[in-house]
């Protein structure tokens, strides 16, 4: 049941791109980019995990535990799946959900429709339009040892190691915004604010 599917938070990356930092911290709307994440997958999931290789006290405000990747290095968002296999084993559950943490537009049946993909313990991939969304999955837990083992073999990319495991896409129709819209970049950052005025419309005045 996709109640019961724990989620992790990948909030792993440097952020290059937007000068370094996390910029799942930036403000958006009357909160940040990782409060829109969070408020998204609390009614979706049983448990949340954020995967940080950041001081944790920069999110206390959340709430949420947080977890470094469990191998060193800052392998990329790849380690934060691992990470999050080896929580979801540590709590008893066979999977687990990942999505980044610049995704503020994620929906409301996510995990549902990446459960009934996933039927059968395969991977699921959320696919919208004809993109692919590696880092937005349903992972089994127990392909935790698996995963270091290519990790430590030096695979890198999510698609280079999904391209070596089975694993089915869970289709999303094309919407606007796009539900897996994510922000890189400046430019992107400030696109994200009139987005969410479509999907967040300001309360009408009630009048008496």
């Amino acid at each position: 049941m996709s109640g019961h599917v724990p989620a992790v938070i990948l909030a792993g990356g440097r952020s290059q791109r937007m000068g370094g930092g996390d910029k799942c911290l930036l403000p958006l709307g009357d909160t940040t980019i990782l409060a829109h994440v969070v408020a998204a997958l609390r009614p979706q999931t049983s448990a949340i995990l954020l995967n940080s290789n950041s001081d944790p006290q920069l999110f206390a405000a959340t709430g949420l535990e947080v977890r470094a990747d469990a191998l060193p290095g800052r392998l990329g968002p790849l380690a934060g799946i691992h990470t999050a296999m080896l929580w979801a084993q540590e709590i008893g559950a066979p999977s687990v959900l990942t999505v980044p943490a610049d995704t503020p537009f994620l929906p409301h049946d996510l995990v549902a429709r990446l459960v009934m993909a996933g039927a059968g313990g395969h991977i699921a991939i959320a696919a919208h339009g004809s993109d692919l969304h590696p880092t937005v999955g349903l992972w089994p837990s127990n392909l935790a040892a698996v995963l270091r083992r290519d990790l430590e073999g030096g695979v890198r990319r999510v698609r280079a190691w999904l391209d070596l495991m089975s694993f089915k896409a869970a289709l999303f129709e094309p919407a606007e915004p796009d539900p897996f819209w994510n922000v890189n970049t400046p430019d992107e950052w400030a696109k994200t604010s009139s987005l969410l005025r479509v999907v967040v419309p300001k309360p009408r005045q009630e009048t008496h």
